[in-house]
């Protein structure tokens, strides 16, 4: 397991370190191999206690209390780490995230989040394009990391035209960062026989323009029809995007991570780093079920079964494994402009005057339109049957749900569930919840449904204000992005980053999380609090990304926190998150981060680990 490189003595010192904890452990049958002492120990157990010290002994945690009892089980051989008054906690675990495209996307053609106009976005892909002049005219180019919502100025949509102007004759595919629409130039459209006729496929559509032709947008599974012509990348290709994305989260400290859509890709990949002894994370891994025409449950619950049977690496243990007993179900889309995918109960608001075709001389007049989004992804007879199938089968559903019809298809999905599984035999978890109606609050305590939340989205930005607050209206927006209302109601919830969508920042979002606002950078557009959700605490945002995360993820009794018998996954952080204002969680430094009791990453500042 590597340990990444910031200080070549410091790595050393600790390889050497650990390698004469290995030869104490064969000498000295129950000595610990590492003692942590002099430190701040947030152990996020049931009662948040905080204690001084940790013991590690072959990859497990086998002492927590004050250092004097620590030290007294020293032996010559322990390697002892003074924390110097620094603050130890459970390494991070994160419920929903994307990592092989989270690699990928630093090998693309990157627009990195930012707010472009339209020039700035032609400039930087016909950089891309003069920078590959060699794949000129027939190589697919793939941009990704757009931020569809947050075009200059606001309210900005592109076409295909907006593509075609470039200095190019090949196909190109822009991804909008949400994951969720792609952008396609006139070529790309015609090697995918995409035109006026071309029907909305289950689960997705086909934006079309003013005059019946595709527009260049196209929403979930319509996507497909471009996305599955792009020449795909090669297993090594694959397997360096996954040792790419592992160096990105030992560096945040995240020791356990969930592959929300596990293709074969994405399991083989992750497989090759970890028999080559370079997995320095646990990986638990989500294979779909797509929306489909007359879906046979069976079969596809079938179709998980052989992949888990094939992957899974059975309990955990302190080295890294591969867990497959999850899958992925997509009910729907997302709720923000332009795409609109996100199954409302309610129509989206429209602008009166807009729709019209005329200028209002007053305000805009936001009324009900006709469109509540596209159905739930998965009929709910289909829905409950899958959940039931892999249930039967000890796998567990994880469901993408943003609009509150697709909530509460899915909490009805869990009822059915819960009449044969309680939730201690199988767990159920929701992805993003972005709308839930208030009624349905209370459902996820009494159902057990955990919602699995990206904190950083619960702030003012062009997604949530431009591209959803008119759209909504009052009365659902004072709960858009609901974590306080979830959390005041019962729910125990987990936290994703959903890497790549955003940039990959774990404390900044818990600092979004506490606050709901957006980093001061944003700019006075973006100032003060999201919607009147009261936002979460220190201490819960802490336990969404460990315990909580780790309890969704079935894993609660190997990780999430630090108890005797636990396996040793954790991180040192370079201020007291506990003492410190909310607002500075966004500073925060990893030091260390420690999987199965072996350090796999270390910053230059870290000098107490010798």
């Amino acid at each position: 397991m590597p340990l990444a490189r910031t200080d070549r003595p410091l790595a050393a010192l600790l390889i050497l370190a650990l390698t004469l904890g290995s030869a104490a452990t064969c000498e000295a049958a129950g000595a610990p191999d590492t003692l942590y002492i002099n430190g701040h120990v947030y152990t996020v157990d049931a009662n948040d206690s905080v204690q001084e010290a940790v013991a590690v002994e072959n990859g497990r945690i086998s002492y927590v209390g004050s250092s004097s009892g620590a030290k007294a089980l020293a032996t010559p051989s322990t390697r002892v780490v003074d924390l110097q008054g620094r603050i130890l906690m459970p390494g991070l675990v994160d419920g929903h995230m994307h990592p092989l495209q989270g690699g990928a996307v630093l090998l693309k053609c990157n627009l990195n989040y930012e707010r472009l106009t339209v020039p700035q976005f032609q400039a930087r892909i016909q950089d891309c394009l003069e920078r590959s002049r060699s794949k000129e005219p027939g190589q697919w180019l793939e941009v990704v990391n757009w931020f569809q919502q947050d075009m200059l100025p606001p309210g900005t949509e592109l076409t295909h035209e907006t593509l075609d102007v470039l200095k190019t004759q090949r196909p190109i595919a822009v991804m909008s960062s949400f994951g969720h629409s792609v952008l396609a130039n006139t070529r790309a459209l015609q090697l995918a026989h995409v035109d006026a006729k071309t029907p909305d496929p289950t689960g997705g559509k086909v934006q079309h323009d003013a005059k019946g032709q595709p527009s260049g947008i196209l929403e979930d599974a319509a996507y497909e029809r471009v996305t599955r012509l792009i020449q795909q990348p090669t297993p090594a290709q694959s397997i360096a995007a996954a040792r790419a994305a592992l160096d990105a989260l030992r560096k945040q400290g995240i020791t356990t991570f969930f592959d929300a859509d596990a293709e074969t890709a994405d399991l083989e990949s992750f497989s090759a780093v970890q028999r080559a002894g370079a997995l320095t994370a646990r990986g638990h891994f989500a294979p779909p079920i797509r929306p489909a025409a007359n879906l046979d449950p069976d079969k596809a619950v079938a179709a998980i079964k052989a992949i888990a049977a094939k992957y899974d690496q059975g309990a955990a243990r302190p080295a890294p494994s591969i867990c497959v007993h999850n899958t992925k179900l997509f009910l729907d889309g997302v709720i923000t402009a332009p795409a609109f995918t996100g199954a409302m109960l309610e129509p989206y608001l429209i602008d009166q005057c807009a729709a019209a075709r005329v200028s209002c001389t007053a305000q805009p007049r936001w009324v009900p339109g006709k469109e509540r989004g596209p159905p739930v992804y998965f009929p709910a007879p289909i829905l409950r049957a899958l959940l039931l199938g892999l249930a039967r089968n000890g796998l567990e559903p994880h469901m993408h749900a943003d609009g509150d019809r697709a909530v509460h298809e899915a909490l009805d999905a869990i009822e059915a569930l819960r009449k044969e599984f309680p939730e201690s035999k199988i767990r159920a978890a929701i992805a993003h919840d972005e709308i839930v109606a208030p009624t349905d609050f209370p459902r996820y305590a009494q159902l057990g449904a955990i919602p699995v939340l990206s904190f950083q989205w619960e702030k003012p930005a062009p997604d949530t204000l431009e591209g959803a607050r008119e759209y909504l209206g009052p009365a659902r927006f004072k709960y858009m992005e609901p974590a306080g209302y979830l959390a005041s109601a019962g729910a125990r919830i987990a936290y994703g980053s959903d890497w790549p969508v955003d940039r990959l920042d774990e404390w900044f979002a818990l600092k979004v999380g506490i606050t709901r606002e957006n980093a001061p950078s944003a700019g006075t557009a973006y100032a003060g609090r999201l919607s009147t959700d009261t936002g979460l605490t220190i201490p819960s945002v802490i336990r969404a990304i460990t315990a909580n995360s780790a309890y969704e993820l079935h894993a609660e009794h190997e990780v999430g926190t630090i108890e005797v018998g636990k396996l040793a996954d954790l991180i040192v952080l370079d201020r007291n998150i506990l003492k410190i204002p909310s607002r500075e969680l966004a500073d925060v430094k990893v030091l260390l981060t420690v999987v199965g009791g072996k350090p796999v990453y270390a910053a230059t500042q870290f000098e107490g680990a010798h």
